[in-house]
């Protein structure tokens, strides 16, 4: 019998696959678990027809992540912190204040998740800091840390 996977099953198949299994094992077991469903002409449309949404959503979050990387990489985000001598700061800027302060400034929100620190921001100064946007599409902001007055 051949059966279309919908779910990975371990030492069978991964999800999408088509293969040829026994008949009892299909009805007594994939098929009434949700596992696998008989691969008729149908079956096969909807999925196809379900890849190429996948397809085409995954097109638009990539679209949206490049804008966003061009909106981002055109501007400079300034955090006004207080700071003691040596410019060094009470306490430290997190990805957390970063998120926060692209919200005000730019509009555009970011998760703090997003943004990757390489370092610990203890210092009045410019940085450059890295935010993954979406798969394969990174963008790098610029970041003013400015004694508060």
């Amino acid at each position: 019998m051949k059966v279309v996977f919908l779910q990975d099953v371990p030492g069978q198949a991964g999800k999408g696959e088509i293969k040829e299994v026994k008949p009892g094992y299909a009805r007594n077991y994939l098929l009434p678990r949700g596992l696998a469903a008989e691969a008729t002409e149908s079956v096969l449309k909807q999925l196809k027809k379900q890849e190429e949404q996948k397809r085409l959503q995954a097109k638009k979050r990539r679209l949206q992540a490049e804008e966003i990387r061009r909106k981002l990489e055109k501007t400079s985000i300034t955090i006004r912190v207080r700071a003691g001598q040596d410019d060094k700061l009470f306490g430290a800027v997190t990805a957390e204040d970063i998120a926060t302060a692209i919200k005000e400034q730019t509009g555009i929100e970011i998760d703090r998740h997003q943004i990757i620190l390489d370092q610990v921001l203890k210092k009045l100064d410019i940085y450059h800091i890295a935010v993954q946007l979406g798969e394969n599409v990174e963008a790098e902001v610029k970041l003013w840390l400015v004694r508060e007055t």
